[in-house]
């Protein structure tokens, strides 16, 4: 068995990986930035060490700092958990010229099915079923036209390197084309340092459903359960739940040979997630891709089958054969997931909310689970991932589950920062869920989402001319769809939301923020300023452009999302007062754009 592991990541995956580790008697390195000095992860582990500053690139990502990190300390092993360098295939690479495990597939795996293309090139050779796509990436809009009028929109242009999304658009026509190549390319080039892209025909009402393998270094390799993750917001999982609801036994079994044959086709070794597209209806499943490292919603699958699987990573990373020796067990109950992340959920905008947390307290009955990566006094870093945690719950059916699950999220205290638990709410309560008439598409296209969230305000109703018209301040403006609104929540000095709270959040009305009086209306600004700290992921527009009000002029990167920055007037842009790449605090003027007329 391994004595020392260094834990590669942070957060809620970190903590997760270190309780393990002391658990089975190994003892654990974590590594941190400047930002996470007191973080819950650092405070748990063995032993920490500094790798530098906030940015992931001077830390979590340093592939030379984690290496000399692990021999400095004695690690044996390095667990790169998920994100960050988890499927980085020179890291792994790294790992291994050391001298060290990489607690994860071989680097080899992870280079073939880090590429979507020689992932496609395997999934044939193993019989997986694929939807339609290019053969090998494409070099210009009229290779997506192309594609489109022999297969049929909608097309997808997907990044060849990457997931989560990113580098990812969906191109409804012809017309669509020219815009939607370049978007994607960009944004490729931001995310993962390469602009390949390729196309798939896009199903536009699929369901996400996963696969959980696992192999070992003695030639055996095993599917062990399916979990269902439909429920998406910008190609982001919001709940996930285990065994996938729906589908045949047929079905759930070919999935499941069809994983083993693809992760005995590539070398695979360790935990690793096989991900379709699956039209149940049809008895149809598609390969989409696959994840080599552990997954976020794995607690589902541990819970429905009495398994600890980054113990099992462990085991197997030390050479000892798989505790699981056969396919398919039939799993106990039903187990639910749902992500709490540090977002302000208000007119469904999911905006990056980042700062302090005054309480975090978790539900106690029985059936639930917290797999957090914070504590009481802790605070959540605008540099990351916005995850807070994990609440997971079982019971022995589907309904019993939600049931419990409805309970745990009203008695779950998060104060200090906004999060995704209203919107948590409303989808497992929505008929369509209940029901299992949800698909990837189902949260942004097939209802309107953001009326079952409370609103902000509105600007297109109010009252410009009212001498006592009451304005929200701080605030921030924002377009959705075609309508302004007012976010009362980011100040230049960082969140409002970083003052205390007296009432926990689950347990209160959402409230506006602090409001005065003023004389005349609420009028638009042209200077766009930023709703958050971030980093200025790309500029759409060049100094005397005439733009269009809504029309983005940058896009702003914040824990891992992308957010669109656009005119709140029409006219002329003024100047710009940030270039690609520059990270710039909340509430930073970015751009001026002059109104018509003036």
């Amino acid at each position: 068995m391994l004595s020392k592991v260094l834990v590669a990541n942070r957060g809620e995956i970190a903590v997760r990986i270190i309780r393990t580790c002391a658990e089975a008697g190994i003892a654990s390195v974590a590594v941190y930035s400047e930002a996470d000095e007191k973080a819950l992860h650092v405070r748990l582990a063995d032993e920490a060490v500094l790798l530098g500053a906030a940015s992931a690139s001077e830390s979590y990502l340093a592939i030379d700092k984690i290496i000399e990190a692990a021999k400095s300390t004695g690690a044996q092993a390095v667990h790169p958990g998920y994100g960050f360098l988890a499927e980085n295939a020179a890291f792994a690479k790294a790992v291994e010229d050391a001298g060290l495990i990489f607690i994860g597939p071989p680097s080899s795996a992870i280079e073939v099915m880090g590429s979507k293309i020689a992932a496609r090139d395997l999934a044939a050779k193993a019989d997986v079923p694929q939807v339609p796509g290019s053969q090998g990436t494409i070099a210009s809009p009229a290779d997506v036209i192309a594609f489109g009028d022999e297969y049929g929109y909608p097309v997808a242009i997907k990044a060849t390197y990457g997931g989560g999304g990113r580098g990812m658009r969906m191109v409804a026509s012809a017309a669509d084309a020219e815009s939607a190549f370049a978007s994607a390319k960009q944004e490729s080039a931001a995310a993962f340092g390469r602009d390949d892209v390729y196309l798939e025909r896009y199903l536009s009402s699929a369901r996400h459903v996963e696969v959980q393998v696992f192999a070992d270094t003695h030639g055996n390799a095993v599917w062990i359960g399916d979990r269902d993750c439909s429920v998406q917001r910008r190609h982001q999982k919001l709940i996930e739940e285990a065994p996938a609801p729906g589908l045949s036994d047929e079905l759930r079994r070919a999935m499941g040979e069809a994983s083993v044959r693809l992760a005995k086709e590539v070398g695979y070794v360790g935990a690793g997630t096989v991900e379709f597209l699956v039209e149940a209806d049809r008895e149809a499943f598609y390969f989409l891709e696959m994840n080599t490292r552990i997954q976020v919603e794995h607690p589902v699958t541990e819970m429905t089958l009495g398994l600890d699987l980054v113990a099992e990573q462990l085991a197997v990373a030390a050479g000892e054969p798989l505790s699981i020796t056969e396919s398919g067990a039939s799993p106990r109950g039903h187990a639910i997931e749902v992500r709490v992340n540090a977002e302000d959920t208000r007119g469904a905008l999911f905006m990056p909310s980042p700062g302090p947390i005054a309480t975090v307290q978790a539900p106690t009955r029985a059936g639930v689970r917290w797999d957090g990566g914070y504590e009481s006094g802790d605070e959540v870093q605008p540099y990351y991932d916005s995850l807070v945690g994990k609440l997971i719950v079982w019971a022995p059916t589907r309904d019993r589950a939600l049931d419990r699950l409805t309970l745990a999220l009203d008695e779950l205290i998060i104060d200090g920062v906004p999060t995704t638990v209203p919107a948590a709410r409303q989808i497992i309560a929505h008929k369509d869920f209940r029901n299992v008439a949800m698909h990837t598409n189902w949260l942004e296209r097939d209802i309107d989402f953001a009326s079952l969230l409370p609103p902000v305000e509105d600007l297109s109703d109010a009252d410009a001319d009212a001498e006592d018209t009451e304005e929200m301040l701080p605030r921030n403006e924002v377009w959705v769809g075609d309508r302004r609104y007012v976010i009362p929540f980011f100040t230049p000095a960082g969140p409002a939301a970083a003052a205390p709270v007296a009432e926990p959040q689950a347990r209160r009305a959402a409230t506006g923020g602090p409001r005065k009086k003023r004389g005349g209306g609420a009028a638009a600004s042209g200077e766009a300023k930023s709703p958050m700290q971030g980093t200025v992921a790309q500029i759409d527009v060049e100094v005397g452009a005439q733009v269009e009000a809504g029309q983005v002029l940058m896009v702003l990167e914040a824990m891992k999302m992308q957010n669109p920055i656009r005119a709140a007037v029409t006219g002329v842009v003024d100047a710009l007062h940030v270039e690609v790449g520059q990270v710039v605090a909340a509430g930073a003027s970015l751009a001026t754009v002059v109104a018509a007329g003036e």
